[in-house]
């Protein structure tokens, strides 16, 4: 019986990053049986990123606006829903799943809006090493967990989930491989080469084709390869900063292509993805620390 004098608490697929014991969810804090707590901030996340990874840093305000802006008006819309419909239907009523470098949380609202469609009830956690990324998470999904942490050290029990997603993030195949129950699936979307081509001839003299990733991963088996593609039209500058802004080229771009940009009022492009399904390997225990 739940003691009167003690704050209700819940399960969680979290663990303490001090000493690798399970969490439990109260209210406001997420404690461990060896009373290590952690508080969640009002914007519904909690902070488990105890040691700061060096060079490994978060995508900042302007950036991750920029993406929600952007996404919300449907222009990856055929990628979400890919995405959604491949995974959901892999899913059982009651699975959890585990967003990966979650950034505002456009994809996994998705999922789980496509979840509800279907009559299956997820339990999402979302992580990403960002705070201000979790702070629109929080926004756009209030029936999941958010919480601040590297992918490279997953603040997750061992195990405890049916699905991850990791899209456009950093793939840290151990920790996947860990977290995954046996069968566990890994969805994982990278650029295909010709993606935003069209936004690289406005900003480049020299435009080029982005390098594709071969589809083999250790420790997995892949089920599926989605390629995706389709040519979109932005009308406006306001859109097109967006794109620009939410992307790596914000950082890479000279003066003359941000000049060109700043005069563009219409930008058609490209966008070309691959969408991968895997499956866990369960006869790879060496991954698993």
């Amino acid at each position: 019986m739940q003691n009167a004098f003690l704050p209700a608490t819940s399960a969680s697929d979290l663990v303490c990053p001090v000493c690798q014991l399970p969490l439990a969810k109260g209210s406001r804090t997420y404690t461990c049986q060896k009373g290590h707590s952690f508080d969640r901030a009002r914007e519904g996340y909690v902070n488990l990123l105890i040691r700061q990874t060096k060079g490994i840093h978060g995508d900042n305000r302007a950036m991750l606006t920029a993406r929600r802006d952007f996404l919300d008006k449907g222009y990856y819309a055929m990628l979400s829903a890919a995405l959604a419909e491949s995974l959901v239907s892999r899913l059982h009523d009651g699975a959890h799943l585990l967003d990966a470098g979650c950034g505002e949380g456009y994809y996994s609202a998705k999922i789980m809006e496509r979840a509800e469609q279907d009559g299956k009830h997820l339990h999402l956690l979302g992580i990403d090493i960002s705070k201000e990324a979790l702070r629109l998470a929080d926004k756009r999904q209030k029936n999941a967990e958010w919480a601040v942490g590297s992918l490279y050290d997953l603040p997750v029990r061992r195990a405890s989930q049916d699905a991850i997603t990791c899209l456009f993030a950093p793939l840290s195949i151990g920790e996947f491989h860990r977290t995954l129950k046996p069968n566990g699936i890994l969805a994982v979307a990278v650029p295909d080469a010709r993606h935003l081509f069209g936004l690289k001839c406005l900003l480049y003299d020299t435009p080029y084709e982005n390098e594709v990733r071969d589809e083999k991963i250790e420790g997995f088996v892949c089920e599926e390869v989605l390629t995706l593609a389709d040519q979109i039209r932005l009308t406006s500058q306001a859109d097109i900063q967006a794109l620009f802004t939410m992307t790596p080229y914000a950082y890479r771009t000279s003066a003359e292509g941000r000049r060109r940009l700043s005069l563009c009022t219409e930008l058609e492009t490209e966008i070309c993805f691959k969408l991968f399904l895997y499956r866990r390997d369960d006869s790879c225990p060496s991954l698993d620390k």
